[in-house]
């Protein structure tokens, strides 16, 4: 495993319930501000192993990036369960809900 992938899951673990990240963010904090797909990789690869709260890492428009019907509901199910609810956008308040990592706003 890379220091890039130990980090992500580091930090993926690190989202307390009722925030969320994004894919961007997670990438620049783990060293790789260009290395969002990695971070969906990873998220994907890795979500059962490591027990990660995949539901919490959103993209940089504050939406889900599963499709209706492959993981979306889920997903969007899973944030109200914590109580963070889509706007009529289908987007989440990131300035309400975004997690900040090692105390730096993206």
């Amino acid at each position: 495993m890379t220091d890039f992938t130990t980090k992500v899951i580091e930090i993926i673990s690190s989202i307390p319930k009722g925030s969320v990240c994004t894919y961007g963010q997670i990438a620049a904090a783990a060293g790789n501000p260009k290395g969002s797909r990695q971070v969906s990789r990873i998220l994907h690869t890795c979500s059962s192993t490591h027990n990660l709260p995949w539901h919490r890492v959103i993209n940089s428009q504050g939406k889900i990036s599963l499709p209706e019907g492959a993981g979306f509901e889920e997903q969007a199910s899973m944030l109200a369960g914590e109580g963070i609810n889509l706007n009529k956008n289908r987007a989440v308040d990131l300035l309400r809900y975004q997690f900040e990592i090692s105390g730096k706003r993206p």
